[in-house]
């Protein structure tokens, strides 16, 4: 595949993603391989796309107006980087922290690798320590003077 190619599939997936939970687990099996693996920032691994749509179904009740915008992508060889961001609403419990009802914007960079015209792994880190500020359960860095 092409560079061109190898975006646009990371690209279709999050156009799917932003339509809705229905369309975002809808268009895995077509991304995704079915021996798909996902290493999360947390130190979770994801092996599969049973998994992978249950964890995409999770994460759509807790953040059910969420949005991920592609803020850039560079792809070499068999594997596209990308830095993207989230946005949405914590409404359901997030590791172990109960809903906040706040507004949450953060950022991530994920690196996928593409063989046979699918997404065979992923590896993302997400600034989990800005979302936690903005949950209210960590204090935010104090300001130098």
């Amino acid at each position: 595949m092409s560079a061109k190619d190898l975006k646009a599939l990371v690209r279709r997936f999050f156009e799917e993603w932003n339509r809705g939970k229905a369309n975002a687990i809808a268009v895995i099996d077509e991304v995704f391989a079915t021996d798909f693996v996902c290493h999360r920032g947390t130190g979770e691994v994801v092996h599969g796309l049973k998994d992978w749509k249950q964890a995409n179904s999770k994460f759509y009740d807790t953040f059910p107006d969420n949005h991920l915008t592609l803020d850039d992508m560079v792809a070499e060889g068999d594997k596209v980087a990308y830095r993207w961001t989230l946005t949405g609403t914590h409404k359901g419990e997030f590791e172990g922290i109960p809903p906040t009802n706040k507004k949450v914007t953060v950022w991530a960079i994920s690196i996928s690798r593409i063989a046979g015209g699918k997404i065979v792994e992923d590896w993302s880190r997400v600034d989990t320590l800005g979302l936690m500020q903005q949950f209210g359960v960590v204090p935010p860095r104090k300001k130098e003077e």
